[in-house]
């Protein structure tokens, strides 16, 4: 066999596939290869072969060249659910093409802006005895130039020579969305990999054709298995059982891509011109829905937020002279994270900025950025490709809650580099009025706007739980995450109406709508003006039920502002924030003072502590929790406590030390059986007796359907229940809030959450014990009247939401409100829930 030479197949900038922001093809989970981030839109064949297979969605082509070699190149990432838009085929499976050849056109303009990125894997799934000899230099290439040269390599037998028997097999249908495609081939065959057997797949349709290996995912695509497609799945060898079951329970997931076999895919779209936009910009007047990251109301113009890219050094001056650089730079960012993480101790944005600080110091992170520069990278290129991979890795996490934390390494690269580069960012500026428009952004840059500076935030990726959506919502920015690709068509300078409570954006409104929303927005400010000056009148409603107005709390700081707002004590201090800005756990006296200041500020008013809620998406590097497949039902909350005694145990004493200064009570968090809070109880009555003083009353979170189904029997033992309504919701609807693939469709006001909330409140008045809401719903108006109506006495909010709050309040009837709770809970989605909610609020004058 000669040599073969692979050329670019189109102009662009070459890469190593460690720099793709993917993990199945940065981890080479498909093969060996290169990337190109294109520059022309025409992809060509790099070499003569035969079409091997051809994507449904026209982004992806596998091609088997003279010789025996597959390369598959798969443009864009994220591709796959364009369904074929702005994509065209020039060939088709089963052609015979020459070097150079046109294979496939796509619109790179239109296409760009939809998707995560353009850069294109060029992968060898098959090299057929070859191996890589050499390689083209990172940079500027252009089309037909060489790429790869590829010589014959040692070979061993032919194992698949040999006869397949298999020894067990199933039949399955094809759950996922997208068909079997690249990613979800290659985690099978990876999956496939780990077992000792020989695993083969083919149609079911054809059962006669001769299977395909699993191990070869260019083979297992060119099937063209699509969703709701059986297919046979058979093995041999020792562990054939075993892989068949793994392998079945894997596909039966749907790897992130499920749709219910019983729902029929979308009709195919016909692949568009390259000419052509494939999606239609958003025009005058459309309403586009997005997901609430940070609630608010806003009107203004929009104004477009880049992430200005700091200069990056490709050539390496020598490893001293890299690690000296990198040490420096790495310094400097150190300082400037410690400074900001001080100006915002024990906020939400300092949590951030430590859990970056602690980034900045991983030792795994350090020794691979090491090794890059010992292998003649620059301390920027090092860097670059570490971070970018562990960006990649958390990008593939199954949790979604975890996806969105890859965000935090982009962020970090991005902010070291420019202190590599010895420079600053350029300054942001923006016009009156500003609501931002992104594809994402990263904390650092949020962190640096204020809500004077900008009217709201609205970006096409991202998630309502990433430490963007969370200082966002510190700030008082109304924003929306999660808008899709469509939200880029908006021109700067275009007006914009942004119901982020709503989920909703408007653009372009006509004179009529724009009209009738600045005097909604007026309507709010003076509301809200009204609202503050009567913060000081208690929760009540017109018909005199009492209904206490709380706030939650994260630091003893918020406390005195809270209560300036009207708060009528804290119905949820979060102590993990004390916890978390650290490296090791607070002492007994160092919580005991810091729950005393608080109760002090407070001055009278009740201070309900909730214990430790760690683990899941809050962990402490000095706790030793091990990871989890899925921390959200794992060990988090009260069974953290429970497990480690040495940290419940103080937190305990510190509470009960506070008491003496304040009405203060405790409250268990992710309690799921009664015996967890007799746990509880008998932990607290032992360090009460050792303290010798008296005991505060004991509450239960209720975060779980097993709490609320059981909320009398926990109500016989406690002294008082609060819903988390965030938690239950998700738990409720199985719905990670964290996953912005379904946090468009998780609504607190569905009718089974509010069955659950009326349960609780059925079961708590029982035993006569009081109810409380400090989860999301007690801070969103149209709850307001509902839960008053279920039973809820307390409602504790955001601070910045107290004052409208209690003025809702005092404008409702509980007989009212009673009425609408009955209503609620006989329709069945949480759309009509709102709906009767809105009419009843207007027709109070709200």
């Amino acid at each position: 066999m000669s040599s073969l030479i692979l050329a670019a197949p189109f102009d662009g900038w070459l890469s190593p596939l460690d720099d793709v922001p993917d993990a199945v093809f940065a981890q080479r989970l498909l093969g060996d290869g290169v990337a190109i981030d294109p520059l022309d839109g025409t992809l060509h064949a790099p070499a003569a072969g035969t079409v091997v297979s051809l994507h449904a969605a026209g982004h992806a082509i596998t091609l088997r060249l003279d010789g025996g070699v597959e390369v598959l190149m798969h443009i864009g990432l994220e591709t796959v659910r364009l369904g074929g838009e702005g994509f065209v085929a020039h060939v088709r499976a089963g052609d015979r093409v020459v070097a150079g050849q046109p294979l496939i056109t796509v619109d790179l303009g239109a296409v760009a802006p939809r998707v995560k990125s353009l850069v294109t894997p060029i992968v060898l799934t098959e090299t057929a005895g070859h191996a890589v000899i050499e390689q083209a230099a990172p940079g500027r290439i252009t089309r037909g130039a060489p790429l790869l040269v590829l010589a014959p390599a040692a070979t061993k037998a032919d194992s698949k020579a040999q006869a397949f028997v298999p020894a067990a097999q199933v039949t399955l249908r094809l759950p996922l969305a997208h068909g079997l495609h690249a990613r979800p081939a290659a985690r099978l065959a990876e999956l496939a990999r780990s077992y000792d057997a020989d695993v083969r797949i083919v149609p079911a349709a054809t059962p006669d054709a001769a299977p395909c290996r699993l191990r070869s995912p260019s083979a297992i695509m060119a099937l063209g298995l699509r969703h709701g497609d059986a297919m046979i799945v058979m093995a041999s060898g020792p562990a054939a059982q075993a892989a068949i079951d793994a392998l079945a329970d894997l596909i039966e997931t749907g790897m992130g891509e499920l749709r219910p076999l019983d729902q029929a895919p979308a009709p195919a779209a016909a692949p568009a011109p390259a000419a052509t936009v494939p999606s239609a910009p958003l025009q005058t007047g459309d309403r586009l829905i997005a997901v609430t990251a940070a609630a608010g109301y806003a009107i203004g113009q929009a104004a477009w937020l880049e992430r200005p890219e700091p200069p990056r050094a490709e050539a390496s001056d020598g490893a001293a002279a890299e690690r000296a650089r990198f040490a420096q730079g790495r310094a400097a960012l150190a300082a400037d994270l410690d400074g900001r993480a001080q100006a915002q101790e024990g906020s939400e944005q300092a949590g951030i900025l430590i859990a970056h600080r602690q980034l900045l110091d991983d030792e795994d992170i350090l020794d691979a950025v090491d090794d890059g520069i010992a292998r003649g990278e620059s301390a920027s290129q090092a860097w670059h490709a570490v971070m970018q991979a562990r960006a990649a890795a958390l990008r593939a996490a199954p949790d979604p809650h975890i996806a969105q934390r890859a965000d935090d390494f982009v962020d970090l690269e991005w902010q070291l580099q420019w202190h590599l580069a010895g420079q600053t960012p350029p300054p942001v500026a923006l016009p009156d009025a500003a609501i931002v428009i992104a594809r994402d952004l990263v904390p650092s840059q949020v962190a640096a706007l204020s809500a004077g500076q900008v009217a709201g935030l609205v970006t096409a990726q991202g998630g309502p739980t990433s430490h963007v959506a969370i200082i966002a919502a510190s700030k008082g920015i109304p924003a929306l995450v999660a808008a899709g690709p469509r939200v880029l068509s908006i021109a700067p300078g275009t007006p914009l109406l942004l119901d982020a409570t709503g989920g909703m954006l408007t653009v372009d409104p006509d004179a009529t709508t724009w009209a009738a929303a600045q005097v909604e927005a007026d309507r709010r400010a003076a509301r809200k003006a009204a609202a503050q000056a009567a913060a000081g009148e208690e929760g009540r409603t017109r018909d005199g039920l009492r209904i206490e107005v709380c706030a939650n709390l994260g630091k003893r700081s918020e406390a005195a502002p809270a209560v300036a707002s009207g708060a009528e004590g804290c119905g949820l201090l979060r102590t993990e924030f004390l916890f978390l800005d650290r490296a090791s756990a607070p002492s007994e006296d160092e919580q005991a003072e810091d729950y005393t200041a608080i109760a002090q500020a407070l001055d009278g008013r009740p201070l309900i502590i909730r214990l430790l809620d760690i683990g899941g998406d809050k962990p402490a590097p000095y706790l030793p929790i091990p990871a989890e497949e899925n921390p959200a039902l794992g060990l988090r909350g009260i069974r953290v406590g429970l497990a480690q005694r040495e940290m419940l145990v103080p937190q305990l004493r510190a509470v009960l030390r506070a008491g003496a200064h304040g009405p203060v009570k405790v409250m268990a968090p992710m309690i799921a059986r009664v015996d967890e809070l007799r746990s509880v109880r008998a932990a607290l009555t032992a360090e009460a007796a050792s303290l010798g003083l008296p005991m505060v009353p004991l509450g239960v979170m209720v975060e779980t359907p097993a709490a609320a189904v059981m909320a009398d029997a926990l109500a016989a033992e406690c002294d008082f229940l609060s819903i988390g309504t965030n938690d239950l919701t998700q738990y409720a609807l199985a719905m990670d809030r964290g996953n912005p693939a379904v946090a468009g469709s998780i609504d607190g006001l569905d009718p089974a959450v509010l069955r659950l909330i009326g349960l609780c409140c059925e079961g708590a008045e029982s035993h006569g014990k009081w109810v409380g809401v400090c989860g999301g719903l007690a801070s969103d108006p149209l709850a307001v009247p509902i839960l008053i109506g279920l039973g809820v006495t307390e409602l504790s909010a955001a601070p910045a939401m107290v004052p409208e709050i209690k003025a809702l309040v005092r404008a409702l009837s509980s007989q009212d409100c009673r009425a609408l709770a009955l209503e609620v809970l006989q329709v069945s989605t949480a759309a009509q829930v709102r709906v009767l909610a809105t009419q009843m609020i207007e027709g109070v004058g709200r």
